[in-house]
């Protein structure tokens, strides 16, 4: 799979309100394995000053991945690389990415306001967050904007999501799909979305990246349980689980490019789908239960 920037499907988060429709898509499967990814999609990425100087903007590797291939973020080198998510001064998105730290592993991110492709100064529309602070903190997430915390589990996948609200000029962040934010973050700079920067925060930074999933809309979980439905497990491996307290309409899961996979009516509290003859990657799972649906990500 490669790099997806806008489809034409869109696909229904809250049933006859918010779409979530894919803008970007990246799991760097396009990229060869020991490069950097500055310069190989510059309107995606790129670094703090636009410089190389700056330090590698991502490694690509093969060390421990989802698919084949992901993004390292080290500490042996100082790596300054934005994730450029289009100045949006509008509408409502999410942002979502898989991450993976080793026992003991820092990692960081900040949420950047204007950004411009070619690189310039910062703008930080939140303050610093990071995947176990200092060192002190293994298994800590916490956004020092407002001081909350959530965890997330050493030696494993697990995934980031933000959603943001620009009209209200706010953001949300989830870890495995608890909120940490627990009220909506302001901005701290400017009325504007610009991007994520990745920063190596110390040596002992280690941070590795997947797919990461960029829409507009409401993407995740969070619903689901307000909603009395949720899926699992998540990665699925043969079955995908809806847990439900109603009939469950309608399951449809869309590849990322928002191609119709498998769609089934089971019409039945609580269904399984079988899903062995998915190949391996993110998909769409949109739920039907009445006159409510939602849009989940789901990785195989």
């Amino acid at each position: 799979m490669k790099l997806i920037w806008t489809f034409q499907l869109a696909l229904f988060a809250v049933a006859g309100s918010v779409n979530a429709q894919t803008i970007l898509y990246e799991d760097f499967e396009s990229y060869d394995v020991g490069t950097s990814i500055y310069g190989q999609n510059p309107t995606v990425w790129t670094t703090w000053s636009g410089d190389l100087l700056d330090g590698p903007c991502i490694l690509v590797v093969g060390d421990i991945v989802l698919d084949t291939k992901s993004g390292y973020i080290p500490g042996a080198t100082t790596t300054d690389c934005i994730l450029l998510l289009g100045n949006r001064t509008s509408g409502d998105y999410t942002l979502e990415w898989e991450a993976y730290l080793g026992a003991g592993d820092e990692g960081y991110f900040n949420i950047q306001g204007e950004a411009l492709p070619v690189g310039d100064s910062g703008v930080f529309n939140s303050s610093n967050i990071y995947y176990n602070n200092g060192g002190a903190a293994p298994g800590v997430f916490e956004d020092t904007t407002t001081g909350e915390t959530g965890t997330y589990p050493e030696d494993a996948w697990f995934t980031t999501s933000i959603y943001f609200d620009v009209d209200a000029l706010t953001y949300e962040i989830s870890i495995n799909g608890t909120l940490v934010n627990l009220t909506p973050v302001p901005f701290q700079a400017d009325t504007t979305l610009g991007g994520i920067n990745f920063f190596t925060i110390s040596a002992n930074n280690s941070m590795w990246l997947d797919n990461i999933l960029f829409v507009e809309g409401v993407l995740g979980n969070d619903d689901f349980r307000a909603n009395n439905f949720s899926i699992y497990p998540n990665p699925i491996i043969d079955v995908l689980n809806v847990r439900s307290a109603n009939v469950v309409d309608v399951i449809a899961i869309y590849d990322v490019s928002g191609k119709l996979i498998i769609e089934t009516a089971p019409d039945i509290i609580s269904p399984s789908i079988n899903v062995n003859t998915l190949t391996s990657g993110v998909y769409l799972v949109k739920i039907t239960i009445g006159d409510d649906s939602k849009t989940v990500k789901v990785i195989k």
